[in-house]
């Protein structure tokens, strides 16, 4: 053997056995999982021009956009249930607050707990499980214990009264209730905004980034273990309470105003939503269909600039994670509980079957295995995230015992032109009624099944998105070929629980 070939099998034999040594020493990836309460699309990376978002946009731009993601349910506690546990709330019947789901599924297997199980630390902060409105964190899921921060806070004392506001006691888990009167009503309302000239810390997204950041480092002194970090952050979710310099990105006369301030023509009267969650807050008008324009603009205002605090805050936590050599290893998903109306048919914030309150940013980010900047127009559903993250991590399909009703979207990741499934499912109660919705890439058909009385009739709307985006009229009564189609949809699915 001579020299030249002496010395190439060396090398070669060197190169197998590094590879081999690569291999073996490769560790899961580690999950970050992003969630933002209240959040709809108006983003930068989703066509916002308005907005500054720039850190969003930047993780956009290095993962993948899903443009048709949908919530599983229009309200924060079960939208978080769906993310979770993997259950649609049609599977589960969590539709509202006050219902712990292990009084129902005592044994059921979380995220983070499927995680936990397959050798990963496991932690949350911020907003992760809705706790408030009678529900609670879910120790099991976790680590360490869960690392809480305020969702309604105020710095400005003008703000409250120095009194302990409504949504304040709702949020702690103060039901207070007085004879014929709903519960909290006899605390005063705080406000709907504030802008004080504040550090980023003095409110509560910009202290769960602290502790994310505090996290991540030590997480770092032991690189043999995994990790799965929940980070919530709670802007924009009312009050728009943020600090001076997030207001000051934006003009107010350039805020974009709703465009149609009528329910559908067509639309059952139990659709018109009105008040509600924004009667809590104070200046806002407690009967009155429409707000006047000044108040219209300064709540849309709040709204942009609360995007944005928020967004200052994750890009804190994505830049210590870059900082920290973390990132080539880390998954990270950026996901929004459910949109959110900004004066749409005279609606704002949540809790109905319309577009506005239904679709969501979603976005992954896997690297070396999503192509930077990837869009896909495959739709998606809350419900997805949890199949699909253990499928990126390299885990087996998980197993109930709940319902898991996501797909797994991972050849999409891998592939942002594969379509794996042609709608998206959504559902909301609402007078009675029981509320599913077909979200295809024309069409929203919502079936309204009466809840208790039998003797009502089933409803019907559908819209139509090519011709009549702002869903000024329902055409169900019009086109019934359509509904028969996409009730032959609906009925793929298990029988709704009531």
């Amino acid at each position: 053997m001579n020299y030249k070939v002496s010395v190439f099998f060396v090398l070669s034999i060197f190169s197998i056995f590094k590879v081999f040594a690569q291999q073996k020493n490769t560790q899961p990836p580690n999950i970050l999982l992003i969630l933002v309460d209240d959040l709809k699309p108006n983003l930068g990376a989703y066509g916002d021009t308005l907005v500054v978002s720039p850190n969003i946009d930047k993780l956009a731009s290095e993962g993948i956009r899903f443009n048709n993601a949908y919530s599983n349910q229009a309200v924060c506690g079960p939208s978080r249930y769906n993310l979770l546990l993997g259950s649609r709330s049609t599977s589960t019947g969590f539709y509202n607050f006050g219902r712990q789901f292990r009084d129902v599924y005592p044994n059921a297997v979380t995220m983070p707990q499927y995680f936990m199980n397959a050798g990963y630390h496991t932690e949350s902060m911020g907003k992760v499980f809705h706790i408030g409105h009678g529900n609670t964190n879910d120790e099991a899921s976790w680590s360490i214990p869960h690392f809480k921060e305020k969702v309604i806070e105020y710095v400005d004392p003008n703000s409250t009264g120095r009194k302990l506001t409504r949504e304040e006691a709702y949020f702690e888990n103060t039901r207070m209730h007085i004879k014929n009167m709903p519960p909290n009503h006899e605390l005063p309302r705080g406000a709907a905004w504030e802008s004080p000239d504040v550090l980023d810390d003095a409110y509560a997204d910009a202290r769960v980034a602290n502790h994310a950041i505090e996290r991540l480092r030590k997480l770092k002194e032991n690189p043999d273990k995994p990790f799965f970090i929940a980070v919530g952050f709670a802007r924009p979710h009312l009050p728009f309470s943020v600090p001076k310099k997030y207001w000051d990105l934006y003009d107010a006369k350039d805020m974009p105003m709703p465009e149609y301030e009528k329910a559908p023509e067509g639309s059952p009267d139990f659709t018109k939503k009105r008040g509600h969650e924004m009667a809590q807050f104070f200046p806002i008008p407690q009967h009155q269909d429409v707000y006047d324009n000044d108040l219209k603009r300064k709540l849309i205002h709040g709204y942009y600039a609360s995007i944005s605090y928020m967004d200052a805050q994750l890009g804190r936590v994505m830049d210590e994670l870059k900082r920290l050599n973390m990132d080539e290893n880390t998954i990270i998903v950026l996901w929004g509980d459910h949109g959110w109306h900004l004066g749409d048919h005279a609606i704002w914030t949540k809790h109905t079957n319309f577009e506005q309150a239904n679709h969501i940013p979603l976005i992954f980010k896997a690297p070396g295995l999503i192509k930077p900047g990837s869009v896909t127009n495959q739709f998606a559903e809350t419900v997805d995230v949890y199949p699909t993250l253990a499928s990126l991590a390299g885990l087996k399909k998980p197993k109930g015992p709940q319902p898991l009703d996501g797909t797994n979207l991972s050849p999409v990741l891998k592939n942002a032109s594969k379509i794996i499934k042609d709608h998206a499912y959504h559902a909301f109660p609402m007078g009675g009624y029981l509320g599913e919705a077909i979200r295809t890439e024309q069409y929203r058909m919502i079936r309204w099944t009466p809840r208790n009385n039998k003797n009502k009739e089933v409803l019907y709307e559908l819209y139509d998105y090519k011709n009549d985006y702002k869903e000024t009229k329902n055409i169900a009564k019009e086109r019934p070929e359509v509904v028969t189609h996409m009730v032959k949809i609906l009925e793929q699915y298990p029988e709704a629980k009531k």
